[in-house]
C-alpha cells in the first residue's frame, strides 16, 4: 500500500479473474471460453481491414461504432439508437453502475452470482443488499419486488450457478421496480435460455446486456453490448464519451460485425455447446456428482463424499483446471466449463480416477 494511493484505491477489493496459467498440455476449463473458433468471416472481414500495409491502423476507429449498432439492430429487431457498445461486457456493465444503477438506495442483486458486482459497488461507491438465493440455487423474483431500492441486477443464466430465469420472472422484476433501472446479464443465455431484448418494448427501465466472448467465440477480441429505451443508451453514451470515447477499436467493430451476421455459425457453435454439456452433465452424475441445470456453457457440480477444494487439486496435479469459489454456500462446487468433447472426456476420466 502506497502513500500515493487514493482513499477509494485503499477500500477496493479487486476482481480475481480466472487464471490462466502457463501449463503444458492443459486444458482449460475455469474460465468458461468457448471451446470452437470464431465464425472464419471474422478473421476474413479483419483482413480485409488491414488490407496490403495495415494503413487503416493509423486512423481511429468511428468513436459511435454505427457499423456494429446497426449490425446488432439488425439481429435483435431494435433501432440503433436502442443500442450501446463497449469493450467487453465488463464495461458495459461498469458504465451501467455508474449511470443507471442510483446512488441513493441500496441495489439489489444475487447473494451468489457474478463476483464482478460487488467490485463495482465498491469502485462507485454504490451501496448493495444481496437477495438470497432458493434453496435450489434459482433466483427468486419476489426478493426484487416491493423493495426500495437503486436499481436490479442479475446474470441471467446466473454465474456461477447456471440456472435460468424465465421471461415472465424477469418481466415481473422489471414490472416491480418502475422507478429504478433493472439490467439483465445475459452472458450465456444463448447457451439455453431465451433473451429478454424483447422484453425492453415494453418495460422503459429494462437494460439487456450480452457479450460476444461466449456464444461468438471472440473472448479475445473484446466486445459487449446493452439494449434498452434510448434514455437508458443515452445515459451509457454520456459516461462514455467522458471516460474513452473510443472504446472499440477498428478490428473489433469489423469482427464483431462479421460474427454476428454469420448466424449459421453462430447457431451450430452453440449446438454443439450444448450437446457436450448434456453429455458432461450425464457422465458426473454417472460418478455421483450433483449437477445444477444449466443453461450455460459450464456446470456447477458437487460430490457429497468429496471436498470439493481437493478435487481440484487433483485435478490440477492431472493439468485440467476447474474453478472453485472458497465462498459461503458454494464452498463444495466446482464449476466447470464445457470444452470439446475430447476434454470433457479426458475431465471425466481423471475424475473417476481420482474417485477411485
Amino acid at each position: 500500500m502506497s502513500r500515493f494511493w487514493t482513499q477509494v484505491v485503499r477500500d477496493l477489493t479487486p476482481y480475481v479473474p480466472g487464471e490462466q496459467p502457463k501449463i503444458a498440455n492443459l486444458i482449460k476449463l475455469n474460465t468458461n471460453e468457448n471451446p470452437f473458433p470464431p465464425s472464419p468471416a471474422v478473421l476474413a472481414a479483419i483482413r480485409a481491414e488491414l488490407g496490403d500495409d495495415a494503413a487503416r491502423l493509423r486512423l481511429y476507429p468511428d468513436p459511435n461504432a454505427d457499423l456494429l449498432k446497426a449490425a446488432i439492430a439488425r439481429r435483435h429487431g431494435v433501432e440503433p439508437r436502442q443500442v450501446f457498445v463497449g469493450n467487453g461486457s465488463d464495461e458495459v456493465l461498469a458504465h451501467a453502475f455508474q449511470a443507471l444503477l442510483r446512488h441513493d438506495a441500496p441495489i439489489l442483486f444475487p447473494d451468489i452470482t457474478y463476483s464482478f458486482y460487488p467490485v463495482y459497488c465498491g469502485l462507485y461507491g454504490v451501496d448493495y443488499e444481496t437477495v438470497p438465493l432458493a434453496a435450489d440455487f434459482s433466483i427468486d423474483p419476489e426478493g426484487y419486488c416491493g423493495r426500495r431500492c437503486g436499481g436490479v441486477i442479475f446474470p441471467n443464466p446466473n454465474a456461477p450457478t447456471g440456472r435460468l430465469l424465465g421471461l415472465d420472472a424477469v418481466a415481473r422484476i422489471a414490472a416491480a421496480n418502475p422507478d429504478a433501472v433493472v439490467v439483465t446479464d445475459e452472458a450465456y443465455v444463448d447457451f439455453g435460455g431465451e433473451s429478454a431484448i424483447p422484453l425492453v418494448a415494453r418495460h422503459d427501465n429494462l437494460l439487456v446486456v450480452h457479450t460476444l466472448s461466449k456464444s461468438r467465440s471472440l473472448a479475445g477480441l473484446r466486445v459487449g453490448f446493452a439494449i434498452g429505451h434510448p434514455d437508458l443508451i443515452e445515459a451509457l453514451e454520456r459516461v462514455k464519451n467522458s471516460f474513452n470515447s473510443y472504446p472499440l477499436d477498428r478490428l473489433a467493430i469489423v469482427g464483431a460485425v462479421a460474427a454476428i451476421e454469420d448466424e449459421a455459425h453462430f447457431i451450430d457453435c452453440c449446438r454443439r455447446v450444448v450437446a457436450t454439456r448434456d453429455a458432461l452433465t450425464a457422465d458426473l452424475s454417472a460418478l455421483g456428482f450433483d449437477v445444477l441445470p444449466s443453461a450455460a456453457n459450464f456446470v456447477f457440480a458437487r460430490h457429497p463424499q468429496h471436498d470439493a477444494g481437493e478435487l481440484a487439486a487433483a485435478l490440477r496435479e492431472r493439468s485440467i483446471i476447474v474453478r472453485h469459489f472458497r465462498l459461503p454456500r458454494i464452498d463444495q462446487f466446482l464449476r466447470i466449463t464445457v470444452g470439446t468433447d475430447g476434454e470433457c472426456a479426458a475431465l471425466a476420466a481423471a475424475l473417476r480416477a481420482i474417485l477411485a
